[in-house]
């Protein structure tokens, strides 16, 4: 009896052996299965990535090119070229619609900000934008096109100081080398300045140029880092919905807000008369105008995606990244100047930005490193 129970339970054991044998084979073939699923989902999410940067840095660049030319060519009205910077936002509806399934399944948010709330925060970044909007169309004005934007650059900087106010970011050794090199490649141009011979003017419009893009830097960090405390701490959601409101109505406050600072200036008495004066032409000045708008809508859907998708920060890294490749445009298109201090300039700049993706890049491997310490844990457990 003794040895029948013997056989009996090494029968069992065999038996069960054999049945986890089965279910790890189950399991493998069930993941190599799933692999190419999960390699179709990567890949597309990379391609929708790629194709969100793409949008960003030639929306930002060509629209900042187009910005210049509509200066260089006879147009003097700084509240039109704010207007043109937030007025495309129409083409933005489509996108309600089209990512209208992804508000029915996303999961409601327990705690919705009121109706009043929701209003005084889009009339509140409104007027910021078109605050913000405004002194880069000085500084535009008033400067080339390389300097204006190797002075956008120092956005890093103040973003790295918002991020630490605001959003609690940690100060690390590689972030303060950024907001220090930055810092040197903006004042390195403050230092350098003597304006262009493309632009004509004066050493204190230059200063006024100056002064007006490094404001227009900062009040932007610090609208991106009043967005993410919005996101987390008013509205509690930061899905494509939420994201696309928050661009589509403060641009229609910063749009209204231009069409009365056009009236209130006396501008809007002069835009025919400068559309006739256009070198190029009434077209050219229309078109102009109309395909600055697009550009810089165009960047913003660049801008929403890589929020959506990624974060706020790399948004912002990203559209930082673009700002080098501005000045080497302008050499071409507008014969900008580009001497020793530019380049010098140029180069901090650029090392300032792979500091700050450095960073990034090891902030975003620690904390894979962490989920997938934590994953394996529960699994032991």
């Amino acid at each position: 009896m003794e040895y029948s129970t013997q056989q009996v339970e090494l029968q069992i054991s065999e038996s069960s052996r054999q049945i986890s044998e089965n279910d790890d084979t189950n399991q493998q073939q069930q993941q190599q299965q799933q692999l190419p699923r999960r390699s179709n989902k990567h890949y597309g999410w990379w391609f929708r990535i790629f194709l969100y940067i793409t949008f960003l840095l030639v929306g930002q660049s060509a629209a900042t090119l187009l910005g210049r030319f509509y200066y260089d060519q006879g147009g003097n009205s700084k509240w039109m070229a704010t207007f043109v910077q937030s007025a495309g936002f129409p083409i933005l509806i489509p996108l309600f619609f089209f990512f209208k399934s992804l508000k029915k399944t996303a999961s409601s948010s327990p705690e919705k900000p009121s109706k009043s709330s929701l209003f005084l925060l889009y009339v509140f970044f409104g007027l910021l934008l078109a605050g913000d909007n405004l002194m880069y169309s000085y500084g535009l004005l008033y400067l080339p096109v390389s300097t204006y934007s190797l002075i956008c650059a120092s956005q890093l900087a103040f973003n790295a100081l918002f991020s630490f106010l605001l959003n609690a970011q940690k100060f690390t050794a590689l972030v303060l080398n950024s907001v220090v090199i930055v810092t040197i490649s903006a004042a390195l141009l403050a230092v350098h300045s003597e304006p262009d011979t493309s632009t004509k003017l004066s050493v204190g419009k230059y200063i006024i140029g100056f002064t007006c893009t490094v404001a227009a830097s900062a009040t932007y960090a610090l609208y991106l880092s009043l967005l993410e405390v919005t996101f987390k701490r008013v509205i509690k959601s930061e899905t494509f919905d939420t994201i696309l409101k928050m661009q589509f109505f403060p641009s229609f406050v910063a749009t209204i807000a231009c069409v009365v600072g056009l009236y209130a200036s006396g501008e809007l008495r002069n835009l025919t008369a400068e559309m006739n004066d256009f070198r190029k032409g009434e077209i050219s000045y229309l078109m102009t105008l109309i395909w600055t708008a697009v550009l810089w809508q165009i960047c913003s859907i660049g801008l929403l995606g890589l929020i959506f998708e990624v974060s706020s920060l790399f948004s912002n890294v990203i559209s930082t990244l673009g700002l080098p490749a501005v000045p080497v445009l302008a050499v071409i298109f507008f014969h900008d100047k580009m001497d020793g201090e530019k380049v010098i300039a140029l180069l901090l700049a650029l090392w300032g930005f792979l500091s700050y993706v450095y960073q990034n890049y090891l902030d975003d491997s620690k904390a894979k490193s962490s989920k997938s310490e934590d994953n394996e844990a529960n699994i032991t457990h």
